[in-house]
């Protein structure tokens, strides 16, 4: 975890050797750049989300996780609020939900963030590959001014 929690975690995944996969990571880096300078954003960007990330979003006063998702319509954008997965442990050595590492963190640390929410990007193919289909590079301005939106108002609230 960093020194100082953030007011506006940015956790993003996926993999940009598998076409639109990568999405999320494309997103990140456009945030990185888009925000860049500002001291209370912090952005992570990885191939999966493990469990050792549940330490920085307990601590974040909000997080927006960001990734394609293979059951929506393809380039379609979706912008959700996430709550804590439900049950027991929820702890796995692989990749976890963005509603698991909020349980996690919850079970952990005895804390979560104010605001949680899903970006998703509808895929049209996770095949082995590199640049995004028609589908998701028509989508991408449109996720670009929801991603922004989203964390302007992250980091006035």
């Amino acid at each position: 975890m960093s020194l100082t929690p953030a007011r506006c975690l940015i956790l993003a995944c996926g993999n940009t050797l598998r076409r639109d996969d990568g999405v999320g990571l494309w997103l990140a880096d456009w945030a990185e750049q888009r925000f860049s300078g500002k001291a209370d954003l912090r952005v992570i960007a990885d191939h999966q989300w493990t469990p050792e990330l549940a330490d920085d979003v307990a601590h974040a006063q909000s997080v927006l996780f960001i990734d394609c998702s293979i059951e929506a319509l393809p380039g379609s954008v979706k912008l959700r609020p996430v709550e804590p997965a439900a049950g027991g442990r929820v702890l796995g050595t692989h990749h976890q939900s963005a509603a698991e590492l909020l349980a996690l963190g919850r079970e952990l640390y005895a804390s979560l963030p104010l605001k949680s929410f899903l970006l998703t990007i509808g895929a049209s193919s996770v095949e082995l590959g590199e640049g995004f289909s028609e589908p998701v590079e028509a989508a991408l301005p449109e996720a670009c001014r929801l991603l922004e939106e989203t964390v302007q108002r992250m980091l006035t609230d």
